[in-house]
């Protein structure tokens, strides 16, 4: 099965520090998390204290307490309600769940139910999911099959890509001010 902490590494790798870019549509972000999207994490809080101490943000990435938070967040809000645990190929489980962090679950896992439908081979395989976002049953039992007779997750993980890659191209091209974020995606995808 898939490894939470395998899958976490890779994505805190784009995820940086803390920041306050008035370009940014997610605004205050500390390691991704947004305060706007997030405003209940308990991280502010600490964050904030830390503002008041002096020596901000340098001391945010030594602070044990605060980076336990972080890590928690991340596995609940994500890893968990992409079904993480349950999900037999890493490098498919590092794909769903970095898609999730930059995009959103619900987004994220549309990309994989419309990547399983183009790679089912014209319903021989498994019929057609919904593509609603919604990570049940159905979606893993497809994605079982897939595996199964792929034997990896290669062109799975390739769709999911395209359509990453494709979404960030859409973001940049109703907002040419996000395009100053166009190198940082195209690591992602």
């Amino acid at each position: 099965m898939a490894e939470f902490d395998v899958a976490y590494a890779l994505t805190s790798g784009y995820e940086g520090g803390y920041a306050k870019d008035p370009l940014d549509r997610g605004g205050e972000t500390y390691r991704g998390i947004a305060r706007l999207r997030h405003p209940g994490w308990a991280g502010w809080q600490r964050i904030d204290a830390h503002k008041r101490k002096g020596a901000f943000p340098d001391g945010l990435d030594a602070d044990r307490t605060l980076q336990a938070k972080v890590r928690a967040f991340y596995r609940s809000v994500f890893w968990d309600r992409c079904r993480g645990d349950e999900l037999a190929d890493q490098a498919l489980a590092n794909e769903l769940y970095d898609s999730a962090v930059n995009l959103g679950v619900r987004r994220a896992v549309r990309f994989m139910q419309s990547s399983l439908n183009l790679l089912n081979r014209n319903q021989r395989d498994y019929p057609d999911l919904i593509e609603d976002g919604w990570f049940g049953s159905k979606t893993l039992a497809a994605l079982d099959v897939l595996l199964r007779k792929d034997r990896n997750s290669e062109a799975l993980v390739k769709m999911m890509n395209i359509q990453q890659g494709t979404r960030y191209v859409e973001i940049m091209a109703a907002d040419p001010t996000q395009e100053r974020f166009a190198r940082g995606w195209i690591k992602r995808a």
